[in-house]
């Protein structure tokens, strides 16, 4: 196996590289053609000038911009938030210049044992959830979902969780429709067999407005009750979920072609890697499922600042376009609203892995996507009409935007992270790391080891890896780290006064 380089050049038109491990000042190394005397000590993920960049000139990485120099800056030279500084700018004008290829179907062979719902949906998990309408009955659901599972969780139910959350009362208008976007995309998610929608009786989403939300889900599946209707909730609660276990128990695996399969796409806690393994590797999985039919949903907006024409460009066509420009404006907008500035991340933890600016992060986000046309966006809450490669309404926070891809429909998420997190939503949350070591040290969080790149393994072998775990996540025979630890949270994304 050759010897494992020190720096990456990712692109070849990039005036910088990224240090694969720390590299002490004075080390001469060979990048391509050019040979740079490293004047500081750069840490690992962290950038080194491999040419001169003027006072004003772009820095680039992947290609492309992730910033302008604050000063000249001399060859060797450590590159970082000491002298790189944003381009971004607010609200822009974009021209749609369509740059894809269209992806040839391939007929796959592969298959995932799923749970085949009413409407022809299916399902990879085969739970009872219980939703509250507002976070006064948390603990209700909480205590319901505890006793529920010690005692009903057999056979062929996989399992019983509810999802607290602290909205549903005192909100108003477009922040209140939000919250039922939320817990509707909840509600009708194919992983859940049976659902138990718990309210209080008094609060602004009532159980009332929340079916309205809902339309008719099936009888048999969706259970309600206000707890303030009822002389005991616990005993009436028990008996709501009794009846759903027997419904839930009645579904069983069988096998389902892989273009039923939707995967949520995630990067968290990024690090100076998370551009050059994880979310490349993301990318060829995503590319391979599309072409099979199957679905991917990228979200984290912000994210997608800087890089967002490279996404506008890969559009359906002009009506996917003119939707995505109002899903990066209007997130601007937001973001200029609460006069935040749109440029305010990378995060501490993100700039200590080496990344320096939103551009830079946001380059190395969209990777996630592969290369396949985007085929729609969705509005908080909306779940895809079109299969393929799908963008979703969210921020970037990690627990608000895997909830919004699990309303979204997305079946599991597929979550890098260059720093480690222990998070997991309401459905298998794969955590991928950038670098074995973090696979190793943090080898109760992650479930799969992107690192093996930086140690030669190839793409397209990790990439058959990938696919495969997650076919047999899907089919059950592998528990994600955060389902074996019982880490299942969600959040909802919240605009609005509260009253």
């Amino acid at each position: 196996m050759p010897e494992r380089p020190r720096l990456i050049q990712i692109h070849p038109q990039d005036n910088v590289a990224v240090a694969v491990e720390a590299i002490e000042a004075g080390a001469e190394l060979r990048v391509g053609e050019v040979v740079v005397r490293v004047r500081d000590p750069i840490r690992r993920g962290h950038k080194v000038a491999l040419a001169p960049i003027g006072r004003g000139e772009n820095v680039i990485k992947y290609g492309f911009p992730i910033g302008r120099s604050t000063s000249d800056i001399a060859p060797g030279a450590h590159i970082h938030i000491q002298n790189v500084r944003t381009n971004l700018e607010g609200i822009l004008e974009y021209e749609y210049r369509p740059q894809f290829a269209r992806v040839a179907p391939v007929d796959s062979p592969i298959s995932f044992d799923g749970f085949v719902r009413g409407g022809g949906e299916v399902g990879v998990r085969n739970e009872i959830w219980i939703i509250p309408t507002v976070g006064c009955v948390n603990e209700i659901c909480r205590k319901l979902a505890v006793s529920a599972q010690q005692r009903l969780a057999r056979d062929n139910l996989e399992g019983v969780y509810a999802f607290g959350h602290p909205y549903g009362c005192s909100q108003f208008g477009d922040d209140l429709l939000r919250t039922q976007a939320m817990l509707a995309g909840l509600v009708r998610h194919p992983n859940a067999g049976g659902v138990l929608i718990v309210g209080l009786g008094c609060e602004h989403n009532s159980i009332g407005q929340l079916r309205q939300a809902l339309g008719e889900p099936d009888p048999r599946r969706v259970k309600y009750f206000a707890a303030q209707e009822v002389e005991d909730e616990m005993a009436t609660g028990m008996v709501l979920l009794e009846t759903l276990a027997e419904y839930v128990r009645g579904f069983t695996r069988q096998p389902v072609p892989l273009c039923k399969l939707r995967v949520g796409l995630k990067c968290g806690g990024s690090d100076g890697f998370s551009g050059i393994t994880a979310n490349p590797l993301l990318g060829v999985v995503s590319d391979r499922l599309t072409s099979m039919g199957g679905s991917t949903l990228l979200t984290e907006v912000p994210e997608m600042f800087g890089a967002e024409t490279i996404l506008m460009d890969r559009c359906l066509n002009r009506e996917v376009f003119d939707k995505c420009v109002r899903l990066v404006n209007g997130f601007k907008s937001y973001l200029i609203r609460h006069q935040r500035p749109i440029y305010e991340n990378p995060t501490p933890g993100n700039q200590d892995g080496g990344i320096t600016t939103l551009e830079d992060k946001s380059l190395g986000c969209t990777q996630k996507s592969g290369t396949s046309p985007v085929m729609d966006v969705l509005e908080y809450g909306q779940c895809p009409k079109r299969a393929g490669l799908n963008l979703v309404n969210s921020p970037s926070n990690d627990l608000v935007s895997v909830s919004a891809l699990v309303a979204a429909g997305a079946h599991l998420v597929l979550f890098t992270t260059g720093r480690g997190t222990p998070l997991g939503g309401p459905v298998p949350t794969v955590k991928i790391s950038t670098t074995s070591e973090l696979a190793r040290r943090k080898g109760h969080w992650i479930d799969f080891d992107a690192g093996r790149l930086l140690e030669g393994e190839q793409m397209s072998a990790l990439a058959d890896a990938l696919l495969d775990y997650v076919v047999q996540v899907a089919s059950g025979r592998a528990r994600t780290k955060n389902e074996q630890h019982g880490f299942r949270e969600m959040a909802i994304f919240k605009d609005g006064v509260t009253g």
